[in-house]
């Protein structure tokens, strides 16, 4: 099995382009798991998968590195745009992509045949508690700065959609704060069904934060382009920043914009590091 490896500021995946490669004989599930082990695998946050579209020019499928399957993902898109324009599956510099978050439009600058960076239009935020989903009432209200209880003490959370789940949680420094032991509890709380991303957000000044994210499934990551995205919302519906802001992450920085048609764009870059072939020693764990 061939695959690609890319990244978007450190969030790395592996790429399967499935136009190529079989899967058929596969848990899709448990080949994340397989080929995402760091120690004994290939080493990545989750694979993606390069798919036909019958609604769009390409299908995403998201696989994190527990074997859950993901909605979005914004640095996995942005790296999936590079992938098929580079790898020449396409010549469109303006692309439609099908995830299960909906269609995402990846917007592609290309410099010398290669592309330098990738703007996304990650569509509108969902505000509304039933659309994260989290449970409690109203269900049609949007959830802006509520308390939290998790790891023994109480947060002020905004919650937002972008397709995917996230917790928004303000705190004065980031860069020390334990996130490997609230990000867990968040995550797992009983009142996100479907679990939820959780990030951590300082604020530099109006037009600038410093994040740290725990992906769901994946623990912390090095960046996290939904969770950048839900930050800006959460910032500008808090009134801590404006609606346009640079992110920085462990990885690097994202420029996020919720523009005034209530779309989010998220800009940002993406790089390829390798391919290789799994060996069937390896995929022999994964196979039905």
């Amino acid at each position: 099995m061939r695959f690609t490896k890319l990244h978007g500021l450190g969030n790395d995946y592996i790429y399967i382009n499935t136009f190529t490669e079989d899967l058929s004989g596969y848990d899709l599930p448990s080949l994340a798991q397989v080929l995402s082990d760091r120690n004994f695998g290939v080493g990545g946050d989750g694979i993606i998968l390069v798919m036909p579209s019958t609604d769009a020019d390409f299908r995403m499928r998201i696989f994190n590195a527990d074997g859950s399957e993901a909605e979005m993902c914004g640095n996995g898109v942005r790296a999936f745009a590079k992938y098929v324009y580079e790898h020449g599956l396409t010549s469109k510099t303006s692309l439609r992509v099908e995830t299960k978050a909906g269609i995402v439009r990846p917007q592609l600058q290309v410099e010398d045949g290669r592309v330098s960076s990738v703007r996304v239009d990650m569509g509108q935020p969902r505000l509304q508690r039933r659309e994260i989903p989290m449970l409690g009432t109203p269900p049609d209200q949007p959830v802006i700065e509520q308390p939290l209880e998790a790891a023994d003490e109480t947060f002020l959370v905004t919650c937002v959609s972008m397709g995917n789940p996230h917790c928004v949680i303000f705190v004065d420094d980031v860069d020390n704060f334990p996130v490997d032991e609230v990000g867990p509890a968040v995550e797992n709380h009983p009142l996100f069904p479907n679990r939820t991303n959780v990030e951590f957000v300082t604020v530099m000044d109006r037009k600038h934060v410093q994040m740290r994210v725990w992906e769901r499934g994946a623990g912390e990551t090095l960046a996290c382009g939904t969770g950048a995205s839900a930050a800006c919302v959460a910032g500008a519906l808090t009134g801590r920043t404006e609606r346009a802001v640079r992110v920085s992450l462990l990885g690097g920085a994202l420029h996020i914009e919720w523009a005034a048609d209530d779309h989010v764009f998220l800009a940002g870059p993406a790089a390829e590091v390798f391919s290789g072939e799994v060996s069937e020693e390896l995929l022999k764990l994964a196979k039905l």
